[in-house]
């Protein structure tokens, strides 16, 4: 992958207005829990120098747009975002960046109102294009004039670096997904990929595989806890891969070795593993997450595909039966766990027959739910040339299918929790605005909770008792109280 020069040498500092006595910030995230995490560290770093958080669109200074490239849609979306900020609030200054800044930063730049496009190798210096703020002495914002542009369109201010070069992880604790909710963190402890899926553009955009020192994430899960968290999710890009880039490597500092040690030296109440992939769930992992009631029985293991002929030129590393044998060892371990997956259709070559054999592994396997996506195509990707691209036609009905699948399985979930007790954690948020209390089970069932509105972050045991909005009605054990 061809990466421009850096042009960061030929800066130089200018000073620009701004629209308050502290000037406000405003980031916006796009994609997955690692882009979260980046986006929460950028907000502190935006603290650190005396920003405060816009509290609406039109009133922030500085809006940043933190995006993901892993879908044409996405792009899309990054795009459409930038143009509606541009409309609401024309004064405000554009910063884009993320995976989307980094594989196309000429496109972006393109873009009206967009003052810097900064790719993720420079996206923890993006606090630093402007000059500390206080509220006793406010300073100017300092901006950075522009280079020859990358484009003859182009007219925003680029940083972009060779990613592969790239060895810091940037993150910060990912509250939830309410603006109110103040509940189970997001704590990414990886970033990057040294995988080469034939779909996928994330290795170009991230770079290799790095981990968060292990002192670090104790650090990191000890602050949480402090703050009254019950539960925090570990992340990452590609989450079972941690720690083999760390000095001093050994089981010690592999995924399990990471888990047991929190477990150890921290006082966190539950820990949560976002995505692995299904070859990291090794059995030392599966039995500690059996062993522990102190892990969410919750796995979630990327499939793509059912088909080992489309495995094999997705260039994924395992097949349909490898993939079976892992879901079938944690199953027998946690026989009322979350399994999820991803699942992609319309794959380069994708027969009716490879899909039936997608089909057939999901009815068979003991699903709670799917993550279900058409093939996107992404230059510089290999299958974005491949011979045998899938008519939109029928990648959306093989979507559909599958999504019903899903839901079918899921409610028979659901109905099998009927009379059983659960652990939940309390939602500060919710859809509920009225009575009750929105929770998250540890086997993640979304949990509603009728009566008096509880406050977040209290570990309850319930007892489930109906069927309510996609997740379960249940109320509280007279122990609760106690909790």
């Amino acid at each position: 992958m061809r990466v421009p020069r850096l042009f960061r040498k030929s800066f130089s500092a200018t000073l620009l207005p701004y629209n308050h006595l502290v000037p406000r910030i405003q980031i916006i995230n796009f994609g997955c829990r690692a882009n979260q995490a980046d986006g929460a560290a950028l907000e502190r770093q935006f603290a650190e120098k005396g920003f405060e958080p816009a509290e609406a669109d039109a009133s922030a200074d500085i809006v940043v747009l933190n995006s993901c490239t892993v879908t044409a849609a996405a792009d899309y979306g990054v795009r459409q975002v930038a143009r509606q900020v541009r409309r609401a609030n024309p004064s405000a200054r554009i910063v884009v960046t993320g995976c989307y800044a980094q594989r196309n930063a000429e496109e972006l730049a393109q873009l009206p109102g967009v003052e810097y496009v900064v790719g993720n190798s420079h996206k923890s210096e993006i606090a630093g294009l402007f000059s500390n703020c206080s509220r006793e002495t406010p300073a100017p914002l300092v901006a950075l004039s522009a280079p020859a542009s990358l484009g003859p369109k182009a007219t925003a201010k680029i940083l972009l670096g060779d990613i592969f070069a790239h060895q810091e992880l940037l993150a910060g604790p990912v509250w939830g997904a309410a603006a109110s909710d103040r509940t189970r963190p997001n704590l990414k402890v990886q970033d990057g990929c040294n995988n080469r899926c034939s779909f996928c553009i994330i290795p170009f955009v991230r770079g290799r595989s790095r981990s968060l020192p292990l002192e670090d994430v104790l650090n990191q899960v000890r602050s949480l806890a402090a703050a009254g968290c019950q539960e925090v999710v570990l992340s990452g890009i590609n989450l079972g891969r941690y720690g083999r880039d760390l000095d001093g490597g050994g089981k010690s500092l592999r995924l399990a070795g990471l888990i047991q040690t929190i477990l150890e030296k921290t006082p966190i109440a539950r820990l949560r593993l976002s995505s692995v992939e299904p070859m990291d769930f090794s059995d030392e992992l599966l039995d500690l997450m059996a062993g522990s009631p102190r892990i969410a029985k919750h796995v979630h293991a990327p499939l793509q595909s059912g088909s080992d002929a489309v495995l094999r030129r997705m260039h994924r590393k395992y097949r349909a039966r490898h993939y079976r044998q892992r879901i079938e060892a944690a199953f027998a371990r946690l026989p009322n766990a979350a399994f999820g997956a991803d699942v992609m259709v319309g794959f380069p070559g994708e027969s009716a027959a490879d899909f039936e054999q997608t089909r057939r592994l999901i009815a068979s396997l003991p699903f709670t739910y799917l993550h279900v996506f058409p093939f996107s195509r992404r230059p510089g990707t290999p299958a974005d040339t491949m011979p045998g691209q899938v008519h939109g036609a029928v990648v959306r009905e093989r979507a559909r299918i599958l999504r019903e699948l899903a839901a079918e399985k899921n409610l028979l979930f659901r109905k099998r929790q009927i009379g059983r007790t659960l652990e939940v954690v309390t939602l500060d948020g919710g859809s509920h605005q009225q009575q009750g209390t929105a929770a998250i089970s540890d086997n993640f069932l979304d949990v509603f909770l009728p009566g008096e509105r509880l406050g977040g972050n209290r570990m309850l045991p319930v007892k489930v008792t109906g069927l309510h909005d996609g997740g379960v009605t249940a109320e509280l054990l007279p122990c609760a109280n106690a909790v």
